[in-house]
């Protein structure tokens, strides 16, 4: 059973999953669970739970996570998401940037959406080739800072 003083107990996400699991404890490392929780402890964000971590097993690093500007910069999926909306068109767009020359089925079983969403996108895409309009942040001419206010 989860407390509220673990980050477990205040992720409601999690609080389902947490309550639907009523068996033994389980050993995040195949072997050598105890002798390693004996030797450094128990990882204090599982103490309470079923799982049981040795202390310094997994990560828990700020260097581990990009910012949200970094990412943006590597990953078209989240950028898309950023600029669209979390939604299947970002996901669609995402696909098409990559290979905007494979058929429409082909394309919505990538991003893993309906033939109708992927069709929609991909025409609005194709269209904006065609005029030749970008179709990519990085292909837009750059937008002037925001000047400050005072």
């Amino acid at each position: 059973m989860v407390r509220g003083g673990t980050w477990l107990g205040k992720d409601r996400r999690l609080a389902r999953l947490v309550a639907a699991y009523a068996g033994p404890p389980v050993d995040l490392l195949p072997t050598g669970t105890e002798f390693q929780i004996e030797r450094r402890g128990e990882d204090e964000r599982f103490a309470l739970s079923a799982l049981r971590t040795p202390n310094g097993t997994l990560r828990d690093r700020a260097a581990d996570v990009l910012s949200p500007e970094a990412l943006i910069r590597h990953h078209a999926g989240y950028r898309n998401r950023v600029l669209m909306g979390p939604s299947f068109r970002a996901d669609v767009w995402s696909v098409l940037e990559q290979a905007p020359e494979l058929p429409i089925a082909e394309l919505a079983r990538r991003a893993s959406c309906s033939f109708a969403t992927e069709w929609q996108a991909a025409r609005d895409y194709r269209l904006l080739r065609a005029a030749g309009a970008p179709t990519r942040l990085s292909d837009s001419p750059r937008l002037p800072a925001a000047r400050a206010r005072g």
